[in-house]
């Protein structure tokens, strides 16, 4: 008798390369029940990301929903889309290859994830990867759901361990720095967050041997990874000069599965909303002592300052080979 996924989750997210094999990871893990997917603005217009994520869900034969999201930030105009990195189409430049059936439900992703946290209270994890306005909105539309809620767990976010700095700005992290007032918004929220951000994310790198190995051991689905990374390796190859890629997306997806690959360091976090630093994260550790300020009252989140990057990488790869050698 096989036991029951040990987390619900809903995935909010805007596919983007490793958005989608982030996706595949929650969907193969069995420790995993995948809800649904929620779309928003981010690695491309909310038109395409919903595209892909209704193309990705009949593609890997998910059969949760998904709920088209936010257009745009809370508080100003979306940035252009970093096609540089994802491709034009959001998928490498790779394009679907066929036009999905599926339909979004008629529900705002907001309004899509207070009904499902209200259904499975204290039950659910959001796990989110790309700007957090759908997550604000929620929190303004119905601000008890934060109580309602088992977890958020983000991509996002660069908290200056060992000197890490943003990645679209000196100081910003694209995620955060696509809606900072959100995410602002989401930190200092009632609930328990994580963030899983660069600086971890940058210690984890997937090669391109990696990606040959999920093509050639991998079944259709790591064929399909090795085909959409082809584009984004090469920005990751140009611009950082490594073989291969960040494990961005997916380590967030990890912490959820196995929170002792991290090192977590706890104290209530902040994001810069406006000026030369919009989108810095900020944490105030607990064992430090300041003086009465902005940060008092707030709740202590989560802020991941380690990783095992290895085992990460190993037990991420394992997921698809192992399944595949399963089936075969």
């Amino acid at each position: 008798m096989t036991s029951a996924p040990a987390h619900k989750v809903i995935f909010d997210t805007d596919p983007g390369v490793d958005d989608a094999m982030a996706l595949l990871f929650l969907h193969r893990h069995p420790a995993i029940e995948l809800l649904g997917i929620t779309t928003v603005h981010g690695n491309a217009d909310i038109d395409t990301t919903t595209r892909n994520a209704c193309y990705l869900a009949e593609r890997f034969a998910i059969e949760a929903p998904v709920a088209r999201g936010a257009r745009e930030p809370l508080a100003m105009a979306k940035s252009a889309s970093p096609a540089m990195v994802h491709g034009d189409d959001g998928l490498g430049n790779v394009g679907p290859s066929f036009a999905p059936s599926r339909t979004p439900d008629p529900r705002p992703a907001y309004r899509w994830i207070i009904d499902t946290v209200r259904a499975h209270p204290g039950e659910v994890t959001l796990v989110a990867v790309g700007p957090l306005t759908n997550l604000a909105l929620a929190l303004k539309e119905d601000p008890a759901i934060a109580e309602l809620v088992k977890a958020v767990v983000i991509m996002g976010g660069a908290f200056g361990v060992g000197g890490q700095g943003g990645n679209v700005t000196p100081a910003a992290e694209a995620n955060i720095h696509g809606d900072p007032l959100a995410a602002d918004l989401v930190f200092t929220a009632p609930w328990p967050v994580t963030a899983v951000g660069l600086d971890v994310t940058h210690r984890v790198l997937m090669s391109n041997a990696d990606f040959a190995r999920l093509r050639d051991q991998g079944g259709e689905d790591g064929a399909f990874m090795w085909q959409i990374s082809r584009h984004y390796v090469d920005f990751y190859s140009a611009r950082e000069a490594i073989d291969g890629c960040y494990v961005h997306d997916s380590s967030a997806v990890a912490y959820v599965i196995d929170p002792s690959l991290f090192e977590v360091r706890r104290g209530p976090m902040r994001a810069v909303t406006t000026g030369i630093a919009m989108g810095q994260t900020l944490q105030r550790p607990d064992d430090r002592d300041f003086p009465p300020g902005d940060w008092d009252g707030l709740p202590s989140q989560g802020v991941c300052v380690g990783v095992d990057a290895e085992r990460l990488l190993t037990h991420f790869m394992e997921t698809f080979i192992a399944t595949e050698e399963a089936a075969s």
